[in-house]
């Protein structure tokens, strides 16, 4: 049963954010390390090991750890393009309409977000910024206990918008075909993928960070996996780029009295069944609403296929709050800076007012999250752990990076070089200076 908290006991047990480095490492997941290792090691320290591999001994390394840790070894990485054709040829004609629906969708949001290289003569001579598209990028789509073909077209379209020539993408093959899942073939297909390699977990974040024989290296890495893949990204970060170290899903609810118990109950439910580490939190100031709330919860579980999953989500990191009014429910979910924040309230663009931190705000009851997973038009990867207090969804600009543009003419150059002068003796830097007050002087060495 969804367990009901007053506000203050929420404040420190569910609503508590623990810190992403001291997380809890379950028996199994240590146990299944020192089965594979023949040592005791933390999840950190078998990630580094497998990553020192891949870097040193490339393809092989790949083909020892994908026998070890997903009993496959492919006689190709690479997946042809015509596999990716033929799976999307393949597709139920419902399914490929539902995926171009989606593209359209995704596509057409992202298109307009503005992306302009600008200059300015204002300041003395020409300064600006080019807007460069990252040349070659990864995506690392999950395996998981479901294949997740909107989680390709949530990535690779907002790069494809962006301009970035190289979209390179990295699978688990499925343990029951040993192979990549077609609909994630086809998803591929129809988002302009131009390289899959069928790789999974930490050996293939270390591929597209390194590069091997096969996988010509990136230089960015997007896309969120388990622990194992989130520690790799972190550990790779410097090396090359990384969108940001994704944790389960979570969503906020804020729901008032008027909210209909059975759409809240259904919104929870349906993030809840992601992970059995996934958050679904209910606030609200009316007990009667969380009271029906909790009771919707449990039967419209009964007819669910991923109970068991739900039940652990629903035990470990979710529950019903009741706050004082909706002004502290909003205080509540900016300091929780939920993934997702969905307001099922009367006036939900009154209280949108008050979020700060969220990686998407949902208005309404027919704004309901579950589109935004698929169809609104955003990414749905989205910043967790907190992490939207600072983060944000993925978006075009993630694609992208500046240039700075400087382009002085010799007038604003003699203008502005006596101040940069003045700052580099301050700091003790007198080549810096020097190279200014060089170009003070004529070609005689004499003061202008």
């Amino acid at each position: 049963m969804l367990r009901i908290y007053d506000a203050p006991t929420a404040r420190q047990s569910l609503l508590k954010r623990q810190p992403p480095d001291e997380f809890e490492v379950s028996p199994a997941v240590l146990e299944g390390i020192e089965k594979i290792f023949d040592e005791k090691l933390t999840p950190s320290q078998a990630v580094q090991r497998i990553l020192q591999d891949v870097r040193q001994r490339g393809d092989q390394a790949l083909a020892d750890w994908s026998q070890k840790l997903d009993g496959v070894t492919p006689k190709a990485w690479r997946t042809p393009g015509s596999e990716l054709q033929n799976a999307w040829q393949n597709l139920p004609d419902d399914q490929r309409q539902s995926l171009e629906f989606m593209l359209e969708r995704i596509q057409g949001f992202h298109q307009r977000q503005p992306l302009t290289s600008w200059m300015t003569n204002d300041l003395g001579g020409t300064v600006g910024q080019f807007i460069r598209p990252i040349q070659r990028v990864g995506l690392y789509v999950p395996g998981g206990t479901a294949p997740l073909p909107s989680s390709v077209l949530m990535s690779a379209v907002p790069a494809k918008v962006a301009g970035v020539p190289q979209i390179v993408m990295v699978a688990p093959p499925q343990r029951q075909t040993g192979q990549i899942a077609p609909i994630i073939l086809a998803a591929a297909a129809i988002a302009g993928v131009d390289e899959v390699y069928m790789l999974g977990g930490a050996q293939a974040i270390g591929a597209l960070a390194y590069g091997t024989q096969s996988v010509p290296a990136v230089d960015k890495i997007f896309g969120p996996g388990n622990l194992f893949v989130t520690l790799a990204k972190q550990q790779v970060f410097g090396v090359v780029g990384i969108d940001g170290l994704a944790g389960p899903t979570e969503t906020v609810v804020i729901a008032d009295q008027n909210a209909r118990p059975a759409w809240v109950a259904a919104d929870l439910l349906a993030q809840a069944e992601h992970d059995v580490l996934a958050s679904a939190i209910l606030l609200t100031p009316s007990r009667s609403l969380a009271e029906a709330v909790q009771v919707e919860v449990g039967r419209q579980m009964e007819s669910l296929s991923r109970g068991q999953i739900l039940q652990a989500s629903l035990q470990n990191r979710s529950g019903i709050v009741i706050t004082g009014s909706l002004q502290e429910a909003a205080k509540l979910a900016n300091r929780y800076a939920p993934e997702h924040l969905c307001l099922s309230v009367s006036d939900p663009w009154a209280l949108s007012e008050q979020i700060y931190a969220a990686g998407g705000v949902f208005l309404g009851e027919h704004s309901f999250e579950v589109l935004g997973d698929y169809v609104a038009g955003p990414s749905h990867v989205m910043p967790t752990g907190g992490s939207a207090r600072f983060a944000s969804p993925l978006n075009v600009w993630d694609f992208i990076h500046i240039v700075s543009l400087i382009a002085l003419d010799p007038t604003t150059a003699r203008q502005i070089a006596p101040a940069a002068i003045q700052v580099a003796y301050a700091e003790g830097l007198d080549a810096h200076a020097r190279a200014a007050e060089y170009r003070l002087q004529n070609d005689e060495g004499e003061k202008l």
